[in-house]
C-alpha cells in the first residue's frame, strides 16, 4: 500500500522546495499539483478559452494531456507531450492558475489525475487542497506556511536571480491577492485540515522544514503517533 504525505499552504511558503527535499530523502515521487494547474491554465489560454466561462473551461480542459516526469534535473511538467516546465513559471501563469482552479470542472479533472498517481506509488504531494480534498486519508498531512513578508522576500530573491527587476510592493500585493483568491474560492478553498501539522517556515530554512517532515514521517510510519 502506498504512503502519501500531503502538504498544503499558501503561495510562496516554500511548499515545492520542501516537498522536493522530503521526497528525495524518502525516495518518494514528488507531485507538484500547482504545476498541473499552471499547465491547465496555459492550455486554456493558448486555446483561447474564456476564463470567465466555467462551462467552457470544464469542457476544454478535458482535452489537455498533463503529465509529470522525473528527469535528471528534477520534476518536469508536460502538456500534450511538450515540456512546459519553464513556460508555466511566470507571475501571469500563477494568477491564471489561481483563477482556473476555482472552476469545479477543472478541479475535478485534475484531482482525479492526482489521486490516480497517489494510488500507484508513495508520494509527497503539495498544493492547496491535498489534505482536505485530494488525499483526505493521507497518513501525514502538513500545513506549511510563512508570513506574507517572508514569502514576498523569497519571491523577490527568486525573480532577481532570474535577472528580473520586480517591484517589491507589487510582489507583496500579488501574494496577498493569491491568498485571498485561494481562501475565498467556492471550490476547495485553502484551509488547514483538522489533522494536519502546522509548520511555519518564516524563520527556518527549507532544509530544516524538510527535516521536520522526515521526523514526522518516521513517527507515523512507526505508529508512534
Amino acid at each position: 500500500m502506498s504512503f502519501q504525505i500531503a502538504i498544503d499552504g499558501p503561495a510562496g511558503a516554500g511548499k515545492s522546495t520542501v516537498a522536493k527535499l522530503a521526497a528525495s530523502a524518502l525516495g518518494f515521487l514528488y507531485v507538484d499539483t500547482g504545476a498541473m494547474y499552471r499547465a491547465a491554465a496555459l492550455f486554456l489560454e493558448e486555446r483561447g478559452t474564456d476564463m470567465d466561462d466555467t462551462a467552457a473551461m470544464e469542457r476544454d480542459v478535458q482535452e489537455a494531456s498533463i503529465s509529470l516526469r522525473l528527469m535528471d534535473d528534477g520534476q518536469h511538467i508536460f502538456l500534450d507531450g511538450e515540456d512546459v516546465t519553464g513556460r508555466i513559471r511566470t507571475e501571469k501563469m500563477g494568477m491564471l492558475a489561481s483563477r482556473v482552479s476555482a472552476c469545479a470542472g477543472v478541479r475535478k479533472y485534475l484531482v482525479r489525475l492526482q489521486q490516480e498517481i497517489a494510488a500507484e506509488q508513495d508520494v509527497v504531494m503539495d498544493g492547496r487542497d491535498i489534505g482536505t480534498v485530494v488525499l483526505p486519508q493521507a497518513p501525514l498531512k502538513i500545513y506549511l506556511t510563512a508570513s506574507v513578508e517572508a514569502r514576498a522576500e523569497r519571491r523577490l530573491l527568486e525573480l532577481r536571480e532570474k535577472g528580473e527587476n520586480p517591484d517589491p510592493e507589487k510582489v507583496r500585493m500579488d501574494i496577498e491577492q493569491r491568498d485571498y483568491q485561494d481562501t475565498h474560492r467556492k471550490e476547495s478553498p485553502l484551509r488547514q485540515a483538522e489533522d494536519a501539522v502546522y509548520l511555519d517556515t518564516s524563520d527556518c530554512t527549507a532544509e530544516e522544514a524538510a527535516q521536520r517532515i522526515l521526523e514526522l514521517y518516521r513517527e507515523r510510519a512507526n505508529g508512534s503517533i
